[in-house]
């Protein structure tokens, strides 16, 4: 600990131990009142005693003096915490449109600050909020509406239960069960429910088997493509919980399937640099545009690519997991290839 840290975890323990006589008193202004007269008081009995006797009109004017004097002060002092009253009993109601004027330069405009970056904060995550349950909405709504008309129409006789009926019928019900699942493992990372238990792992063999499983994910969506594989050596290693990096692959693999062309290519390169582990997954697609790379990562957003039948939520998903491992992932030049950066240790 600092010799500054030192000095200021004493005063922090001595402010805790003195006295608060006014504590009661619910009115800043009135604290501030009591303040001018008690410190008036003190001087004028202190200089009283001094010099033996003071004028009584002159010691009641200066009290009065002193008393309207806070006053004014003290409607100044105490206008930005009024406003962080109302504004705050207004966010409670969700309006975050009022930020408080914050001109002093001392602690309550420092509170001030803070308080409107608190408000601009929670305004953001409000809206996320609104946006994130709009899009679940509108994601869960479409494949029930859909299994919906297939029940109805065999029970009401207007289709057989033939193979292509309940096919129909399963793609939907494991597309649900898909969106809950990514729901469920979104909602475990966000929560920092999920511990990492890391390993040193050999890369080509994991990609390997992640490239097995995209495999047939693709052809379960019919989406034919042809992955490549490419590790810079072949004993190259990276420091990483298995499933978890496993479900990072599998994500951007998804995504490319889905985002490319159709007996396109999907390209895996793995190399080191002298800290980092770097994992490039490519396709053949148009890519993200430059204005669009910073919100691909957020929950639900495609980056203004062909939807494809995903979730919206695989590279959310992603993005928490690699944060996790303190690593980075980002879209790359020319925009279809996304690249994982994983520290070493």
């Amino acid at each position: 600990m600092s010799v500054a840290e030192s000095v200021r975890a004493g005063g922090n323990r001595v402010a805790a131990w003195m006295p608060r006589p006014l504590d009661r008193v619910r009115s800043i202004k009135l604290k501030l009142a009591i303040l001018m007269v008690g410190s008036g008081a003190v001087a004028f009995g202190f200089f009283a005693s001094r010099i033996g006797w003071l004028p009584p009109r002159t010691t009641i004017a200066a009290t009065l003096l002193a008393l309207i004097f806070s006053q004014v002060l003290a409607h100044g002092m105490t206008l930005p915490l009024r406003e962080m009253t109302a504004a705050a009993k207004r966010m409670a109601q969700g309006d975050y449109s009022r930020p408080v004027r914050a001109t002093s330069r001392d602690e309550v405009g420092q509170l001030a600050q803070a308080f409107n970056q608190m408000a601009a904060d929670l305004a953001a995550a409000d809206q996320q909020r609104r946006e994130f349950i709009a899009n679940v909405s509108h994601e869960l709504r479409t494949p029930i509406t859909a299994l919906g008309a297939v029940l109805e129409n065999l029970v009401d006789g207007v289709a057989e239960p033939d193979p292509a009926t309940l096919r129909t019928a399963l793609a939907q019900t494991e597309r649900l069960s898909l969106l809950v699942s990514e729901l469920l493992a979104l909602s475990s990372v966000e929560a920092g429910a999920v511990a990492l238990d890391r390993e040193p792992l050999a890369v080509e063999p994991l990609l390997t088997e992640v490239v097995a499983e995209a495999e047939v994910m693709a052809a379960a969506v019919d989406r034919p493509v042809r992955f490549t594989i490419a590790v810079a050596t072949p004993d190259l290693t990276v420091h990483a919980d298995r499933a978890r990096l496993h479900q990072v692959l599998l994500n951007l693999l998804d995504n490319a399937t889905r985002h490319g062309p159709a007996h396109g290519e999907v390209r895996i390169h793995a190399h080191a640099d002298r800290a980092h582990t770097v994992i490039d997954v490519a396709d053949d697609g148009p890519g993200i545009p430059v204005a669009e790379r910073a919100r691909v990562f957020e929950r639900f957003t495609r980056g203004g690519r062909a939807t494809g039948g995903g979730t919206g939520l695989g590279l959310a998903i992603a993005r928490w997991i690699v944060d996790l491992h303190g690593g980075t992932i980002a879209v790359a030049d020319p925009g279809s290839r996304i690249r994982v950066t994983l520290p070493n240790s």
